[in-house]
Protein backbone atom coordinates (compact mmCIF):
# COMPACT_ATOMS: atom_id res chain seq x y z
CA UNK A 1 0.00 0.00 0.00
CA UNK A 2 1.53 3.88 -0.24
CA UNK A 3 1.68 5.75 3.12
CA UNK A 4 3.67 8.89 4.05
CA UNK A 5 5.91 7.06 6.54
CA UNK A 6 8.78 9.21 8.93
CA UNK A 7 12.05 7.59 9.09
CA UNK A 8 13.14 10.25 11.96
CA UNK A 9 12.08 12.96 13.74
CA UNK A 10 12.28 16.72 12.19
CA UNK A 11 10.89 19.17 10.00
CA UNK A 12 7.82 18.27 7.34
CA UNK A 13 10.38 17.06 5.00
CA UNK A 14 10.74 14.22 7.30
CA UNK A 15 7.22 12.82 5.71
CA UNK A 16 8.02 10.43 3.10
CA UNK A 17 5.16 8.92 0.11
CA UNK A 18 6.20 5.44 -0.25
CA UNK A 19 5.43 1.66 -0.57
CA UNK A 20 4.64 0.11 3.07
CA UNK A 21 3.13 -3.86 4.05
CA UNK A 22 -0.87 -3.62 4.56
CA UNK A 23 -1.20 -4.37 7.86
CA UNK A 24 -2.53 -7.42 9.12
CA UNK A 25 -5.48 -7.15 11.47
CA UNK A 26 -5.52 -8.63 14.57
CA UNK A 27 -8.71 -10.39 15.68
CA UNK A 28 -9.98 -7.75 17.75
CA UNK A 29 -9.34 -5.40 14.60
CA UNK A 30 -10.88 -4.29 11.23
CA UNK A 31 -8.93 -3.30 8.71
CA UNK A 32 -10.20 -0.47 6.86
CA UNK A 33 -9.42 1.07 3.53
CA UNK A 34 -8.80 4.71 4.43
CA UNK A 35 -10.65 6.94 2.43
CA UNK A 36 -9.70 10.43 4.30
CA UNK A 37 -8.03 11.79 7.24
CA UNK A 38 -7.28 15.00 8.90
CA UNK A 39 -4.33 17.01 10.01
CA UNK A 40 -4.25 17.43 14.16
CA UNK A 41 -1.89 19.32 16.35
CA UNK A 42 -0.26 16.05 17.37
CA UNK A 43 0.24 14.43 14.64
CA UNK A 44 3.27 17.32 14.01
CA UNK A 45 4.10 17.27 18.09
CA UNK A 46 5.37 13.71 17.58
CA UNK A 47 6.84 14.42 13.63
CA UNK A 48 9.09 16.87 15.87
CA UNK A 49 10.07 14.52 18.61
CA UNK A 50 8.35 16.62 20.95
CA UNK A 51 6.16 13.56 22.31
CA UNK A 52 8.78 11.15 22.28
CA UNK A 53 7.71 9.91 26.17
CA UNK A 54 4.17 10.70 25.86
CA UNK A 55 3.54 8.59 23.25
CA UNK A 56 7.22 7.09 21.54
CA UNK A 57 7.54 5.79 17.70
CA UNK A 58 9.88 2.80 16.65
CA UNK A 59 11.09 3.62 12.94
CA UNK A 60 10.24 3.73 10.20
CA UNK A 61 6.36 4.40 11.36
CA UNK A 62 2.90 6.24 10.56
CA UNK A 63 1.35 9.04 11.95
CA UNK A 64 -2.26 10.33 11.29
CA UNK A 65 -4.91 9.74 14.03
CA UNK A 66 -8.10 10.27 12.38
CA UNK A 67 -10.17 8.22 9.53
CA UNK A 68 -12.93 7.64 7.57
CA UNK A 69 -13.13 4.81 5.33
CA UNK A 70 -15.00 1.13 4.47
CA UNK A 71 -13.99 -1.96 6.50
CA UNK A 72 -12.46 -4.60 3.94
CA UNK A 73 -11.68 -6.91 6.77
CA UNK A 74 -12.73 -8.23 10.11
CA UNK A 75 -11.05 -9.81 12.52
CA UNK A 76 -12.26 -13.49 14.42
CA UNK A 77 -13.34 -11.83 17.60
CA UNK A 78 -14.82 -8.87 15.72
CA UNK A 79 -19.13 -8.94 15.99
CA UNK A 80 -20.49 -5.74 15.75
CA UNK A 81 -19.40 -4.65 11.94
CA UNK A 82 -19.08 -6.10 8.47
CA UNK A 83 -17.12 -5.99 5.67
CA UNK A 84 -18.53 -2.95 3.55
CA UNK A 85 -19.76 -0.89 6.49
CA UNK A 86 -18.95 3.11 6.14
CA UNK A 87 -16.88 3.79 9.92
CA UNK A 88 -14.97 6.21 11.67
CA UNK A 89 -12.56 6.74 14.43
CA UNK A 90 -9.67 7.93 16.15
CA UNK A 91 -7.19 5.08 16.59
CA UNK A 92 -5.38 4.32 19.50
CA UNK A 93 -1.94 6.69 19.34
CA UNK A 94 0.33 4.12 19.93
CA UNK A 95 -0.39 2.51 16.57
CA UNK A 96 0.31 3.00 12.86
CA UNK A 97 -1.71 5.92 11.91
CA UNK A 98 -4.01 6.61 9.09
CA UNK A 99 -1.24 8.62 6.77
CA UNK A 100 -2.02 5.14 4.59
CA UNK A 101 -4.61 3.62 2.37
CA UNK A 102 -4.97 1.09 5.09
CA UNK A 103 -5.07 0.71 8.73
CA UNK A 104 -5.68 -1.92 11.32
CA UNK A 105 -8.04 -0.31 14.33
CA UNK A 106 -9.38 -2.07 17.07
CA UNK A 107 -13.35 -2.32 16.47
CA UNK A 108 -13.81 -1.43 19.94
CA UNK A 109 -12.42 2.55 18.87
CA UNK A 110 -14.73 3.03 16.05
CA UNK A 111 -18.61 3.70 14.89
CA UNK A 112 -20.24 4.05 11.56
CA UNK A 113 -20.00 7.26 9.65
CA UNK A 114 -22.95 10.01 9.77
CA UNK A 115 -24.88 9.04 6.98
CA UNK A 116 -25.44 12.32 5.36
CA UNK A 117 -21.66 13.16 5.34
CA UNK A 118 -18.90 12.56 2.93
CA UNK A 119 -15.55 11.02 4.15
CA UNK A 120 -13.16 13.91 3.82
CA UNK A 121 -15.93 15.59 5.93
CA UNK A 122 -16.19 12.57 8.32
CA UNK A 123 -12.52 12.45 8.77
CA UNK A 124 -12.04 15.88 10.49
CA UNK A 125 -14.61 15.07 13.41
CA UNK A 126 -13.40 12.29 15.50
CA UNK A 127 -10.09 13.33 17.15
CA UNK A 128 -10.90 16.98 17.37
CA UNK A 129 -14.88 15.83 18.04
CA UNK A 130 -13.94 13.79 21.17
CA UNK A 131 -11.84 16.06 22.57
CA UNK A 132 -14.36 19.02 22.55
CA UNK A 133 -17.00 16.38 23.82
CA UNK A 134 -15.46 14.82 26.70
CA UNK A 135 -13.65 18.07 27.81
CA UNK A 136 -17.29 19.79 27.94
CA UNK A 137 -19.08 17.43 29.02
CA UNK A 138 -17.38 14.54 31.04
CA UNK A 139 -14.49 16.48 32.39
CA UNK A 140 -16.35 19.89 32.35
CA UNK A 141 -19.94 18.91 33.48
CA UNK A 142 -21.46 21.43 31.12
CA UNK A 143 -24.87 22.45 31.97
CA UNK A 144 -27.79 23.81 30.19
CA UNK A 145 -28.10 27.93 31.44
CA UNK A 146 -24.13 27.84 32.63
CA UNK A 147 -21.61 30.38 31.43
CA UNK A 148 -18.53 29.00 29.19
CA UNK A 149 -15.14 30.45 28.19
CA UNK A 150 -14.02 28.28 25.40
CA UNK A 151 -10.19 29.46 24.58
CA UNK A 152 -9.26 29.11 20.49
CA UNK A 153 -12.58 29.12 19.45
CA UNK A 154 -11.89 28.79 15.59
CA UNK A 155 -9.60 26.27 15.88
CA UNK A 156 -10.62 22.26 14.55
CA UNK A 157 -11.19 21.53 18.59
CA UNK A 158 -12.74 25.04 19.10
CA UNK A 159 -15.37 25.14 16.54
CA UNK A 160 -17.02 21.66 17.30
CA UNK A 161 -16.57 22.77 21.26
CA UNK A 162 -18.21 26.00 20.41
CA UNK A 163 -21.34 24.10 18.49
CA UNK A 164 -21.56 21.58 20.75
CA UNK A 165 -22.09 23.94 24.24
CA UNK A 166 -24.40 25.76 22.66
CA UNK A 167 -25.95 23.25 21.94
CA UNK A 168 -26.49 22.43 25.34
CA UNK A 169 -27.98 25.23 25.88
CA UNK A 170 -25.08 27.10 27.62
CA UNK A 171 -24.03 30.58 27.11
CA UNK A 172 -20.84 30.29 24.95
CA UNK A 173 -17.92 33.33 25.14
CA UNK A 174 -14.80 32.32 23.24
CA UNK A 175 -11.37 33.55 22.13
CA UNK A 176 -9.93 34.50 18.91
CA UNK A 177 -8.79 36.55 16.19
CA UNK A 178 -11.00 39.87 14.97
CA UNK A 179 -11.42 38.51 11.75
CA UNK A 180 -12.83 35.02 13.37
CA UNK A 181 -16.03 37.17 14.85
CA UNK A 182 -18.65 36.92 12.62
CA UNK A 183 -17.58 33.37 11.57
CA UNK A 184 -17.98 32.02 15.44
CA UNK A 185 -20.91 33.97 15.85
CA UNK A 186 -22.51 31.88 12.65
CA UNK A 187 -21.48 28.87 15.15
CA UNK A 188 -23.26 30.03 18.25
CA UNK A 189 -21.23 32.19 20.18
CA UNK A 190 -22.82 34.53 22.17
CA UNK A 191 -19.52 36.58 22.75
CA UNK A 192 -16.49 36.40 20.70
CA UNK A 193 -13.28 38.55 22.37
CA UNK A 194 -10.48 39.44 20.66
CA UNK A 195 -6.84 37.39 22.59
CA UNK A 196 -4.54 39.68 21.27
CA UNK A 197 -6.66 42.59 23.10
CA UNK A 198 -4.07 43.21 26.55
CA UNK A 199 -6.44 42.14 29.94
CA UNK A 200 -8.94 40.70 27.95
CA UNK A 201 -9.60 38.30 30.70
CA UNK A 202 -11.19 41.66 32.97
CA UNK A 203 -14.21 41.17 30.77
CA UNK A 204 -15.17 38.36 32.33
CA UNK A 205 -16.51 36.93 35.43
CA UNK A 206 -18.78 34.29 37.17
CA UNK A 207 -18.03 32.11 34.95
CA UNK A 208 -19.09 28.18 35.57
CA UNK A 209 -16.22 26.53 32.80
CA UNK A 210 -13.06 27.73 31.58
CA UNK A 211 -12.05 25.24 28.39
CA UNK A 212 -8.18 26.20 27.74
CA UNK A 213 -6.66 24.53 24.45
CA UNK A 214 -4.14 27.25 24.23
CA UNK A 215 -2.17 26.85 28.02
CA UNK A 216 1.01 29.77 28.63
CA UNK A 217 0.95 32.53 30.72
CA UNK A 218 -3.14 33.47 30.16
CA UNK A 219 -4.12 30.07 31.95
CA UNK A 220 -3.31 31.67 35.72
CA UNK A 221 -4.95 34.76 34.78
CA UNK A 222 -8.25 32.91 33.47
CA UNK A 223 -8.87 31.63 37.11
CA UNK A 224 -10.06 34.75 38.59
CA UNK A 225 -13.21 34.75 36.06
CA UNK A 226 -14.69 31.49 37.29
CA UNK A 227 -17.06 31.94 39.81
CA UNK A 228 -16.43 30.04 43.48
CA UNK A 229 -16.11 25.83 42.72
CA UNK A 230 -16.01 26.52 38.64
CA UNK A 231 -13.90 24.90 36.89
CA UNK A 232 -11.01 24.95 34.55
CA UNK A 233 -10.15 21.72 31.98
CA UNK A 234 -7.10 21.92 29.74
CA UNK A 235 -5.96 20.14 26.84
CA UNK A 236 -1.98 20.98 27.34
CA UNK A 237 -2.30 21.15 31.25
CA UNK A 238 -2.64 22.92 33.98
CA UNK A 239 0.21 24.98 34.31
CA UNK A 240 -0.41 25.84 38.33
CA UNK A 241 -2.77 22.77 40.33
CA UNK A 242 -1.62 24.68 43.84
CA UNK A 243 -3.15 27.66 42.66
CA UNK A 244 -6.53 26.51 41.34
CA UNK A 245 -6.65 24.81 44.56
CA UNK A 246 -6.15 27.83 46.69
CA UNK A 247 -8.45 29.99 45.10
CA UNK A 248 -11.41 26.90 45.84
CA UNK A 249 -11.22 26.02 41.82
CA UNK A 250 -11.50 22.59 39.97
CA UNK A 251 -9.11 21.82 37.58
CA UNK A 252 -8.96 18.74 34.88
CA UNK A 253 -6.50 18.07 32.33
CA UNK A 254 -6.88 14.57 29.90
CA UNK A 255 -6.33 13.39 26.84
CA UNK A 256 -9.92 12.42 24.61
CA UNK A 257 -9.90 8.64 24.56
CA UNK A 258 -11.61 6.68 21.67
CA UNK A 259 -15.27 6.14 23.44
CA UNK A 260 -17.43 5.03 20.32
CA UNK A 261 -20.52 5.88 21.82
CA UNK A 262 -19.62 9.88 22.05
CA UNK A 263 -18.59 9.44 17.95
CA UNK A 264 -22.13 7.77 18.04
CA UNK A 265 -23.58 10.58 19.45
CA UNK A 266 -22.04 13.25 17.52
CA UNK A 267 -23.44 11.41 14.28
CA UNK A 268 -26.36 11.73 15.11
CA UNK A 269 -25.70 15.59 15.70
CA UNK A 270 -23.70 15.64 12.18
CA UNK A 271 -26.77 14.02 10.09
CA UNK A 272 -29.41 16.14 12.05
CA UNK A 273 -27.49 19.45 10.77
CA UNK A 274 -26.97 20.63 14.18
CA UNK A 275 -22.82 19.95 14.20
CA UNK A 276 -21.44 21.32 11.31
CA UNK A 277 -17.78 20.24 10.39
CA UNK A 278 -15.75 23.01 9.16
CA UNK A 279 -12.88 22.13 6.44
CA UNK A 280 -10.39 24.82 5.79
CA UNK A 281 -8.35 22.99 3.22
CA UNK A 282 -7.89 20.11 1.49
CA UNK A 283 -4.46 17.89 0.60
CA UNK A 284 -4.01 14.56 -1.42
CA UNK A 285 -1.89 12.18 0.89
CA UNK A 286 1.35 13.06 -1.57
CA UNK A 287 0.80 16.33 -0.07
CA UNK A 288 0.98 15.69 3.38
CA UNK A 289 4.44 18.29 4.00
CA UNK A 290 2.36 21.06 2.57
CA UNK A 291 -0.48 20.51 5.38
CA UNK A 292 1.72 20.04 8.05
CA UNK A 293 3.48 22.86 7.39
CA UNK A 294 -0.08 24.77 7.06
CA UNK A 295 -1.39 23.06 10.33
CA UNK A 296 2.30 24.51 12.47
CA UNK A 297 2.03 28.13 11.30
CA UNK A 298 -1.59 27.82 13.69
CA UNK A 299 -3.93 30.38 11.72
CA UNK A 300 -6.53 27.78 10.14
CA UNK A 301 -9.59 27.48 10.65
CA UNK A 302 -11.68 24.55 11.32
CA UNK A 303 -9.82 21.49 10.03
CA UNK A 304 -7.29 20.41 7.29
CA UNK A 305 -8.02 17.16 5.79
CA UNK A 306 -6.34 14.44 3.64
CA UNK A 307 -7.92 13.02 0.86
CA UNK A 308 -6.67 9.33 0.24
CA UNK A 309 -9.03 7.91 -1.77
CA UNK A 310 -10.69 10.32 -5.05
Amino acid sequence: MKAVVIHEYGGPEVLKYEDRPEPAPRPEDVLIKVYATSINPVDWKIRQGAWKERAPRDFPTILGWDVSGVIVKVGDNVKDYKVNDEVYARPNVTREGTYAEYVAVDAKEIALKPKKLGHLKAASIPLAGLTAWQGLFEHGKLQAGQKVLIQGGAGGVGTLAVQLAKWKGAHVICTASPDNVDFLKDLGADKVIDYHKEGFEKELKNLDLVYDTIGGETQNKLLDTLKPGGIIVSTVGLKDPGQIEAKGLKGEQYMAQSYPENLINMADLLDQGILKPIIFKEFSLKELPQAHKLSEEGHVRGKIVIRVVD
